[in-house]
């Protein structure tokens, strides 16, 4: 009991004690204004009395009453003067208010960084004179973009009721609770790396992904947006204007491509309709326009000219379509060839385009956002290891000029395995180059294979419509048969090249090799009618040079041909060193005769390594892999200092290594001898 009493006390107490608090409050705001009222009181009896002070004797004798009626009708002027200077002071300020701000230019005024989508909301609402809550109300049904119930759109036609719908996500967006770059950011940039993670191994479109994640898009972008806000933060430092949450920027820029790609989808569907509404002589004359307008590149070129010349040669009734369609694209192509190019980096050329897990990671210091250096990802997926591979490994050099560099640039190197299995992370760490630095490398390659088009001698350049160079003795649909330079070593050579510049004769597909080989067949019987034997080569050692592949056909006596392949083998032991990584000697002749035949050289020998390769037969011979090609004689010297020394020519004729002509005095000669023997009629008869 007297617990509970003690309890009632207390709170008593406290109620006494907030009573008095209330009342000390009250009395002091009552002080506050009586003495406002008292300092007016006085001001208004001090200008009272100095009235009455003028005022007659007579009137001063009034009686009490009309005293009173008196001050009571001087009170309500006083009033009536008062409001009327309140009134004038407030016309004032909404003049003020009124005047015309000055506006500074747009270069002048700070950029929209600052949570800019609230401010303009609230001075819309002021502006409009509405409340906020009434004015969020909406009546009409409002369909999400995400909405997988179609029944809603039954009344409707469905591209119109596409444009006609509210979309609500995009229109209000989301009041997000936290601030970007605050505690969670770091969970929030890990669930969106796991989305691209995702949908990279699986193949599904982003989006798709997302909307399993995130349940609609709005978050999904609204974490890009703080991705992209941290990046800069990161970037531009302390002077940077923060942005707080989400604006939703990338939200309304997803809304407004959706529509665009709704309205292109029902221009063409109307489009579509009213093609289908024309006649079928219209309808081709349309098609023919429309060809003529695309700007076919240098390969369709190509193609479209080994159609025409295929056709010319089975005499088809399509020949004077080919041609005409031909000589509009060439039109087009040379009257669009003087405008300025763009070169379009890949992900083979420029590795930081791909993303942010790709090959490499830019540098954040200030050294490395100045030079745009950047360093080795070693959180590589698997498709970045293999589409770096794809992209590395047709480069000059390879790995190997890689550890080079590395083990250059380490100073303290020895060569001792202790040292390479101490130091084993940082010799394995790639050498990389600045971002600048691959784009550069990437247009140099590309204007490196724009000077070999230019100045090839063997190539048709069919943007001049001029032909080639080395004059054309026979002519099949991939591949044509020309003489070689002067001088010859053995008089009545032949050179088998491809119409299409290729870097070695490894890249040629199927149908270009089968012409190959008739042309060495056919060659191999004129030769043997001759009675004299043949050797066929190809000097692909310096691929970098980009080069028009091409194969020597050179007869020797019978006596030599037998022999020719123990010249050959010693030559090519001696030219390299004592130590290779590779085999000194492919035999290609022997694994054609264990079972592969015809393919041993094209399945025995990489298209992207430089090598040399010499046939005594149609199937196969001699390869050798050309691993310093500083070493390696220059051209053809190799070859010609074999043959010449076989068929003992003067030292000064074999260095000779000349050019091709156009009219060349060797050609009826050669002709006449090849008529006989030449492939391409049947072409021609069929």
């Amino acid at each position: 009991m007297d617990s509970l009493e003690e309890f009632e006390k207390q709170l008593a107490q406290e109620k006494i004690n907030e009573q008095k608090i209330l009342e000390s409050r009250l009395s002091i705001h009552q002080e506050k204004n009586t003495g406002r009222q008292g300092h007016e009181k006085d001001r208004h009896h001090h200008h009272h009395h100095r009235r009455h002070h003028h005022r007659k004797p007579s009137e001063r004798h009034r009686n009490k009453r009309s005293k009173l009626n008196h001050e009571e009708e001087d009170h309500e002027k006083n009033k009536i003067s008062n409001s009327e200077e309140n009134n004038d002071e407030e016309k004032k300020k909404t003049r003020i208010q009124d005047k015309p701000r000055i506006k500074r230019d747009d270069w002048m005024e700070a950029p929209p960084t600052i949570d800019s989508g609230y401010a303009y909301k609230r001075t819309d609402d002021r502006k409009s004179g509405t409340d906020s809550s009434t004015s969020r109300l909406d009546y009409k049904i409002n369909i999400s973009k995400n909405e997988l119930n179609l029944s809603l759109l039954d009344n409707t036609n469905t591209y119109d009721a596409i444009e006609k719908v509210n979309i609500v996500d995009s229109e209000n967006p989301q009041c997000v609770s936290y601030k970007m770059g605050d505690a969670g950011s770091q969970w929030r940039m890990t669930k969106l790396r796991a989305v691209y993670t995702q949908a990279r191994k699986s193949g599904k479109p982003v989006d798709e992904i997302a909307i399993e994640r995130y349940d609609n898009l709005q978050e999904f972008d609204h974490a890009r947006e703080e991705q992209l806000e941290v990046e800069r933060r990161k970037i531009f430092g302390e002077g940077y204007i923060w942005k707080e949450k989400p604006t939703g920027e990338i939200f309304r820029q997803r809304g407004v491509d959706q529509n665009s790609e709704i309205t292109a989808r029902k221009g063409s569907i109307d489009s579509k309709n009213k093609e289908e509404s024309l006649s079928h002589t219209t309808e081709n004359k349309l098609n023919t326009e429309n060809h003529v307008e695309i700007t076919l590149d240098l390969t369709e070129l190509n193609r479209m000219k080994a159609q025409l010349i295929k056709a010319r040669l089975k005499k088809s009734d399509k020949v004077s379509k080919l041609e005409e369609d031909y000589s509009m694209a060439m039109k087009e192509y040379s009257e669009n060839s003087s405008k300025p190019t763009i070169i379009t980096l890949g992900h083979m050329e420029n590795r930081m385009l791909a993303g942010t897990r790709d090959e490499v990671i830019p540098i954040n210091n200030k050294k490395g956002r100045e030079r745009g250096l950047v360093k080795d990802n070693e959180d590589m997926s698997i498709d970045d290891m293999v589409r770096e591979e794809r992209r590395t490994k047709g480069q000059h050099g390879g790995d190997s000029l890689r550890a080079a560099e590395s083990i250059a640039k380490d100073s303290k190197f020895e060569t001792d395995l202790d040292y390479m299995d101490d130091n084993a992370s940082r010799l394995a760490k790639r050498v990389q180059k600045s971002n600048i630095s691959l784009k550069n490398i990437a247009i140099n390659d590309w204007q490196k294979w724009n000077h070999a088009l230019e100045h090839c001698q063997l190539c048709h350049h069919e943007e001049k419509n001029i032909p080639s160079v080395a004059p054309v003795i026979s002519l099949a649909t991939r591949v044509f048969l020309t003489l070689p330079t002067e001088p010859e070593l053995s008089e009545g050579g032949a050179v088998i090249v491809p119409l299409q510049h290729r870097t070695n004769l490894l890249e040629c597909d199927d149908d270009e090799w089968e012409e190959i080989r008739n042309f060495m067949k056919c060659l191999t019987r004129m030769y043997h009618e001759q009675g004299r034997d043949i050797i066929f080569y190809e000097n692909a050692a310096v691929p970098h040079k980009k080069r028009h592949a091409a194969m020597q056909a050179i007869p020797i006596p019978y006596s030599l041909g037998e022999i020719a392949p123990a010249f050959f083998k010693e030559a090519i032991c001696s030219s390299d060193e004592e130590w290779t990584q590779h085999r000194k000697i492919i035999d290609t002749a022997a694994r054609s005769r264990q079972g592969l035949g015809k393919n041993a050289f094209r399945q025995m020998i990489a298209k992207e390594m430089p090598y040399f390769h010499v046939w005594f037969d149609l199937n196969g011979g001699l390869g050798h892999i050309v691993e310093d090609s500083h070493r390696w004689p220059k051209g053809d010297l190799f070859a010609r200092q074999i043959i010449g020394g076989m068929l003992d020519i003067e030292p000064g004729l074999i260095r000779k290594q000349g050019r091709w002509v156009t009219n060349d005095k060797r050609i009826s000669s050669f002709k006449a001898r090849w008529r006989k023997f030449d492939w391409t009629n049947v072409l021609l008869n069929d």
